[in-house]
């Protein structure tokens, strides 16, 4: 019985000392950060037009000289 507990003790111990888990949420906060403000500049770019027009707009300027 009373090994059952030294292991069930070690088991809980190296389960919380384990900091694996907390880098992929530290980059999944990252990259939801990130997102959101990519949604942020877009939809400002994006003022009085729908996504799609400024999609062909920015389309039209990178296949040809006229930027407007």
């Amino acid at each position: 019985m009373n090994t059952i507990l030294n292991a069930t003790k070690h088991s809980i111990r190296s389960f919380a000392k384990d900091e694996e888990g907390a880098q992929v949420v530290e980059y999944a906060l990252i990259i939801a950060v990130v997102s959101i403000a990519l949604v942020l500049a877009l939809k400002g770019l994006t003022t009085g037009t729908t996504f799609s027009t400024f999609i062909s707009r920015v389309n039209n300027c990178l296949s040809t000289s006229n930027c407007s």
